[in-house]
């Protein structure tokens, strides 16, 4: 990790350096993931065989997952990792359902009735990555908060092993869900198949899901096409950043930067302290235990492209932290509540020493489907609402057209809107009439 010293920087070299990995890749990235929506939106299912073959290593005649093959998912598990799933979606389920925002009605004037109804999206597509390692809980992340939006179609796509079958337990986390349409497909042929469909992947209204700089380059491009479908945010490469102060545990600081850099190259992690001897101690630990982890090259590579970063005070931490903002925030301070009031801009915060990020990633019960790079500034975690769409309603009486048109004609014939001004302006004469 880069060691920095913040205040013996200026500002053309403070910007430069909260750049993320996949942002300096950027252009490159672009192109070749245009290429290859491109093609998928003309060749269909042929060329997702082409693309399956050339970066799966697997040629597979078809992509949905059988019946047969989620029965052998659960049978393939362990009792352990079955319950693990279950105990987990049961804190993510009951998080959302607490979250789930409500229709309401409103008088907003004597006559006048206001409100919202809520409608799930009808058919929505999820990504579960499985590039570097599978990841069930994702399906948890995405399928609970669909199934309770009600959702009529789901469809899920998640890249296929060596063998040619979809992760068993991501097939049992699906089922957990309620999901049964899974397709063996990943990374940014799977968004185009799902955002303009296929002869076998049905066309999607909106898609959801983290995953590399491809994948989150292919969810960009994809919405903004003609015809394409919607995203729920850029959810890209995993990222955390810590704010630490002395009497933090560097052991632990040390694990929560490791567990975030060894998800893939692309990730980045970023620590933040006031404190020297703070930011000695991390280092030597993480140097310790990254040596010991199964996974040590890949988060070595994300280590290269990470911080460490000397502020002269905490408050200072915090104005970095706003300016980055991170998909993770972990405050590993003393009375780190205290603290909450300073953080503007984070996907997920995690308070004190014993809140590791692993437990949002897993089981705590909120979602891990998180803004990054950068755009946690303006957009917000994953939740029951993202599939939903939320229709306002209103309802007048002659008393409510009465008591509100009259101001409807001033500010209308403020905007010099005629048309608007007469369809007031008739029912208003026909209720004196």
């Amino acid at each position: 990790m880069r060691r920095v010293e913040w205040n013996a920087l200026d500002a053309s070299e403070r910007s430069p350096l909260l750049r993320r990995p996949a942002q300096v890749q950027a252009p490159e990235t672009s192109a070749a993931v245009r290429t290859i929506i491109e093609a998928v939106r003309d060749g269909g299912d042929a060329v997702l065989r082409e693309y399956t073959a050339r970066f799966d290593r697997i040629e597979l005649d078809d992509f949905l997952v059988s019946d047969a093959e989620f029965s052998a998912a659960t049978t393939a598990l362990p009792l352990s990792l079955c319950a693990a799933i279950n105990e987990a979606a049961l804190r993510i389920r009951r998080f959302h359902e607490a979250g789930s925002i409500r229709e309401f009605e409103i008088d907003t004037a004597p006559g006048v009735t206001c409100g919202r109804i809520l409608r799930a999206i009808p058919r929505v597509g999820l990504y579960v990555p499985a590039g570097s390692a599978p990841l069930p809980s994702t399906a948890l992340m995405l399928g609970i908060p669909a199934s309770l939006a009600g959702c009529d179609d789901i469809v899920l796509c998640t890249p296929p092993r060596a063998d040619g079958t979809a992760d068993p337990a991501v097939l049992f986390a699906a089922q957990c869900c309620g999901i049964r349409r899974v397709y063996k497909l990943g990374g940014a042929q799977a968004i185009a198949a799902m955002a303009f469909g296929t002869g076998s992947v049905p066309r999607c209204d909106k898609l959801f899901g983290p995953g590399n700089a491809f994948v989150t380059e292919a969810k960009r491009q994809v919405s903004m096409m003609e015809d394409g479908a919607a995203i729920d945010m850029p959810a890209g490469p995993s990222e955390v950043l810590v704010i630490a102060d002395a009497g933090a545990n560097p052991a632990f600081v040390a694990s929560d930067l490791l567990s975030q850099a060894e998800h893939g190259p692309d990730s980045q992690v970023v620590l933040i302290s006031d404190d020297d001897a703070m930011l000695d101690a991390v280092a030597a630990q993480v140097e310790r235990q990254v040596a010991a982890l199964p996974r040590e090259a890949i988060a070595r590579m994300a280590l290269s492209a990470s911080l460490m970063i000397r502020t002269g005070t905490l408050a200072q931490a915090f104005e970095i932290s706003n300016a980055y903002a991170p998909e993770h925030l972990i405050l590993a301070l003393r009375h780190a509540r205290d603290w909450l009031p300073q953080v503007r801009s984070a996907g997920s915060v995690f308070l004190g020493d014993w809140a590791p990020e692993a437990l949002g990633d897993y089981c705590s019960g909120t979602n891990h489907v998180l803004p990054t790079s950068g755009a946690a500034r303006w957009c917000s975690g994953l939740s029951v609402a993202s599939f939903q769409t939320a229709i306002t309603v209103q309802e007048v009486t002659r008393k409510g057209l009465a008591t509100i048109g009259p101001s409807a004609v001033e500010l209308a014939t403020a905007e010099g809107l005629d048309a608007h001004r007469l369809a007031v302006q008739l029912r208003l004469k026909a209720v004196a009439a």
